[in-house]
């Protein structure tokens, strides 16, 4: 399951961040350091997971270990959709 959620957002990534054709993201590469995704894109993502998985994302949950990278969401999901 947890590599439908990263296709999944490996897609939702490439339509709304990556403006180049040839650009491409590693699962584990950190969305904020590389320039990726800004706080603004944070707030489109954690509107795509709520609406795709319906989920809340606490506030305290908005942290780079859950949502930096592509492996960091995954876990994420998987954990959040699990309980």
């Amino acid at each position: 399951m947890a590599e439908a959620y990263a296709a999944a957002l490996r897609e939702f990534i490439a339509e709304n961040f990556l403006f180049r054709a040839d650009a491409d993201i590693g699962d584990d590469q950190s969305l904020l350091d590389s320039g990726v995704m800004d706080s603004t894109g944070v707030l489109e993502l954690i509107a795509f997971l709520e609406k795709t998985y319906g989920i809340t994302v606490a506030d305290a949950e908005i942290v780079p270990e859950n949502l930096d990278s592509i492996d960091n969401m995954k876990r994420y999901l998987s954990v959040k959709l699990a309980a």
